[in-house]
Parts: C-alpha cells; sequence; structure tokens
C-alpha cells in the first residue's frame, strides 16, 4: 500500500469527525430512546451495587480525530476518548471503585466500555473484548439502542455478580441516571 492510499481512510475519519452534526447524538439517540435508556440503567442499578453511566458523543474534537490512525490505532484512542469521559463524568467516584461507562461514538460507531478498578478485579480485558465484539454488528446497522441496551445487559451481569448490594441493604445511587449526549 503507498503513502497516498494509507491516508484515504484517515482523511475519511477527519472529514467524518470535522462534518458531524453537533446535534448527531441528538438526533441517533432521540429523547423516547433516552428514556427507555435511562429506565434501563435505573432497573440494573437496583439489582447490584455498581453504577452504570452511559455516554453519547457524536464526533471526537479535531484532536482525537487527527490521532487515530495516524499517531496512534483507532482502538487507542477509542479507550482514551473514554477514559477523558471516564473522569469528567466521575464515574470513578464511587465508594467501591465498581462504575461502569458505556461510550459509544457515532462517528465511528463504535462503543468502549470502561469498568473502575472494583469491578475489573472480577474481571479480565479479554472479557471486554469479547462484549465489545458482539456489539459490533448491530451499531455498525445503525442499532444504537440495541447495542446500548446488549452492552447495558452485559456490565449489569458482571455487576450483579461481582458487586452485589448487601442483604437487607438497597443499592445506592451514587451517580446521576443520565444518559449524556454530547
Amino acid at each position: 500500500m503507498t503513502e497516498r492510499e494509507s491516508l484515504w481512510p484517515w482523511l475519511l475519519r477527519l472529514w467524518r469527525h470535522l462534518w458531524q452534526s453537533e446535534r448527531a447524538a441528538w438526533q441517533a439517540v432521540p429523547d423516547d430512546m433516552v428514556d427507555r435508556l435511562t429506565r434501563r440503567v435505573r432497573a440494573s442499578e437496583q439489582r447490584h451495587a455498581g453504577q452504570v453511566v452511559v455516554c453519547i458523543e457524536g464526533a471526537w474534537p479535531l484532536s482525537y480525530a487527527w490521532r487515530a490512525g495516524r499517531q496512534a490505532p483507532l482502538s487507542a484512542v477509542m479507550r482514551q476518548r473514554a477514559m477523558a469521559w471516564f473522569g469528567r463524568l466521575q464515574v470513578w467516584d464511587t465508594e467501591h471503585n465498581n462504575g461502569v461507562l458505556i461510550y459509544l461514538l457515532l462517528a465511528e460507531r463504535r462503543i468502549e466500555i470502561v469498568a473502575d478498578r472494583g469491578l475489573m478485579r472480577h474481571t479480565s480485558e479479554a472479557h471486554w473484548q469479547a462484549v465489545l465484539q458482539a456489539l459490533r454488528q448491530p451499531l455498525q446497522q445503525g442499532d444504537f439502542e440495541g447495542g446500548l441496551t446488549q452492552a447495558l445487559a452485559a456490565a449489569s451481569a458482571l455487576l450483579v455478580a461481582h458487586c452485589p448490594v448487601a442483604e437487607g441493604a438497597h443499592s445506592p445511587n451514587e451517580l446521576p441516571d443520565l444518559i449524556v449526549r454530547a
């Protein structure tokens, strides 16, 4: 492959991120879908002691899009951006370090899941990669609600297994139940 041929995917990525509408997340995930997803997050959090936050971003800032594919692999930049949102939304700020961020990037139709260290003690990176692989098809087909629902179910199953609510206690709601659209 020539230098010029290898530039095309990168240039297309820049174009997608540069021209993606600022309202893309609101268009792809309308209010009624946000309401359904929020109810699913609340129902999930009643079954375990963890916290789940969903973040949907239309496109990256140009600095992230610039790096992806030229300076770092797309998967590494996806992880960096998800980690940035993990910190910005304070998903790490739970008593037992059992927060989970589900991050969807519409411009790439890719998803990343970031689990805090309290849950990562019980799981492996390979497990999360298998979950992400299973989610690729619905997302590539534009089934954002289906993909996010599957991601929430996978995260919830692990949280139920490894972060149960203490007997006789109720599940504390340490983080707001919201779907972030950016």
